[in-house]
């Protein structure tokens, strides 16, 4: 038998990459999977591979949020494991830092999460389980120049993180982090070769990650063997911020 059978999951950001690799790991492994993109069209190549359903979502509207996932529990009957992978970055340093790139990265990446995490905990309480996973970053632990919206939003997500797993745990629910280091994907594709080469040396696992590596920790959180374990934060980094 397969690990999530008749289990329903939620995969925010699920278009490419991390979100992607989430969504088809569950798919794998017997879940029925919602892919929630920015746009439907967005998510449908990872809905036609997971044979899940696509859905178009700005995360950070929260009204949309309320409408969405209100249809994604009349489509699929539940939702037992919300994956909060949806993110952005707009890098720069801070003294070029332009207002509405703070506020579009804090609120796609934080009050995102806090809607879709929202959105689900009605129904987690009244079956008294679930699982709420989110994707933070080891920059939300550690910090990285020309990313102060980025880092933040991250760390945020650490801090909602430990409290929500706080309020809900006597009801079953357990909430975690992820927090991956350099993974292969099209944000990371952006990396200079020399700051891809400094990475690769100073891992010591000797690479860079990839969307499976995460989708496996991800896959974990969401299990019954994971389930006396709530408000931790899991770095997947290869090693490279010991």
């Amino acid at each position: 038998m397969k690990r999530f059978e008749d289990v329903v999951v939620v995969v925010t950001g699920a278009s490419r990459g991390i979100g992607r690799a989430i969504a088809e790991r569950f798919a794998h492994e017997g879940a029925r999977v919602a892919c929630v993109a920015t746009s439907e069209a967005n998510a449908a190549a990872t809905a036609e591979a997971t044979g899940g359903k696509a859905y178009g979502l700005d995360v950070s509207d929260t009204a949309a949020v309320e409408t969405v996932f209100g249809q994604i529990e009349a489509d699929f009957g539940k939702i037992d494991v919300l994956v909060n992978n949806a993110g952005m970055t707009r890098d720069t340093l801070a003294l070029r830092m332009k207002e509405e790139d703070w506020d579009r990265v804090i609120d796609v990446n934080l009050k995102g999460t806090f809607n879709c995490s929202k959105a689900v905990l009605k129904g987690m309480m009244k079956a008294r389980k679930g699982r709420i996973i989110n994707i933070s970053s080891v920059v939300g632990l550690h910090g990285a120049a020309g990313q102060v919206n980025y880092s933040a939003s991250k760390a945020g997500l650490i801090g909602l993180t430990m409290s929500l797993a706080k309020e809900v745990g006597s009801r079953g629910i357990t909430v975690n982090a992820v927090a991956p280091g350099f993974i292969e994907t099209d944000m990371t594709a952006e990396l200079t070769e020399e700051m891809r080469a400094h990475v690769i040396k100073t891992a010591p696992l000797g690479r860079l990650g990839e969307g499976a590596d995460i989708a496996g920790v991800v896959a974990f959180l969401a299990t019954e063997d994971a389930g006396y374990v709530t408000g931790q934060v899991l770095t997947v980094d290869g090693g490279l911020t010991l």
